[in-house]
């Protein structure tokens, strides 16, 4: 039975510090059959890195942004910092745990990295499947990054730097096979474009206008390609994203409605009351009584 936090927040962990007390902007843990118990990943959080989690062996199940997983044995999970996770139970863990924080991606260095589909994660997808073949070149790879983690030196940084790239370009062809099955034209590149946007913004705009204002483009044009790519109008991809955020919030807080609205950049609980309830067709508080119901 899922436990719900009495406590409103969800916490953010950062990552490792070394000894200097600096946070590391990139760490990789290998695991041989460890009990990692760590009663605080039991609960709702964030983490504020990417991570990614090689599993060689491991049995559980784990949620990210209330979808459960039955972890897979050659199987990668990835995660970005805005997601919720949360583990149900400590098991033993064989493979390994690779992280990069936000500011390791802005170094200059890094800007191919950041435009990877692994990255950027368009489908918002966690698992990413690995045939033999593919678990043997991750495997390599990783022994190779883990050597070099090892071997403090002048060239260290620059060997992690084109190993990582290796390893997140090939793990990214496997995600386009997997999720999108094609490279990306410009109209699909710029809906990439607009949806990173979004997610970097949507508490604070929510009209079509202001995210074609900082595209630089008509938000008549915006329209138009978004609809044609995805479907869907392009008004439609923010309160998908507002509806995620204020379902994660209640679902895993105890927020009330009010703090959660103004949160989410709502100016009045009724305005985003009537949002929530137009697009879901429930309102917040009978959505929360309803999901905490069916977890109980």
């Amino acid at each position: 039975m899922y436990s719900f936090p009495s406590k409103p927040p969800i916490p953010i962990y950062p990552s490792e510090r070394n000894e200097a007390a600096q946070t590391k902007p990139f760490t990789i843990t290998q695991s041989e059959g460890a009990l990692v118990y760590e009663e605080d990943l039991l609960i709702p959080h964030r983490k504020a890195y990417y991570l990614l989690v090689f599993v060689k062996q491991n049995q559980g199940r784990h949620w990210v942004d209330m979808k459960s997983y039955e972890r897979k044995n050659r199987t990668l999970y990835f995660t970005a910092p805005h997601q919720i996770l949360v583990k149900e139970a400590p098991t033993p863990f064989w493979g390994t745990y690779l992280t990069f924080t936000n500011e390791f991606l802005t170094l200059q260095q890094h800007a191919a990295l950041r435009e990877l589909p692994l990255i950027q994660n368009p489908h918002n997808g966690h698992e990413l499947l690995l045939s033999d073949a593919d678990w043997s070149f991750v495997e390599e790879m990783l022994a190779k990054l883990t050597a070099e983690y090892q071997r403090p030196g002048e060239w260290q940084h620059r060997m992690l730097t084109a190993y990582l790239t290796l390893l997140l370009t090939y793990l990214s062809r496997l995600y386009t096979e997997q999720f999108t099955g094609g490279q990306p034209s410009a109209d699909q590149l710029l809906l990439k474009t607009y949806l990173a946007r979004i997610e970097e913004s949507f508490r604070e705009l929510h009209e079509v206008s202001a995210y074609a204002a900082l595209l630089h483009i008509s938000a008549g044009h915006l329209s138009e390609v978004v609809k044609a790519q995805s479907g869907r109008p392009a008004s439609k991809h923010i309160h998908e994203r507002l509806v995620l955020e204020a379902r994660r919030l209640l679902f895993y807080t105890s927020l009330s409605l009010k703090e959660i609205a103004f949160d989410l950049g709502f100016a009045e609980a009724s305005y985003f009351n009537r949002f929530f309830k137009r697009e879901t067709g429930a309102t917040p508080a009978e959505y929360r009584a309803a999901i905490r119901e069916m977890y109980q």
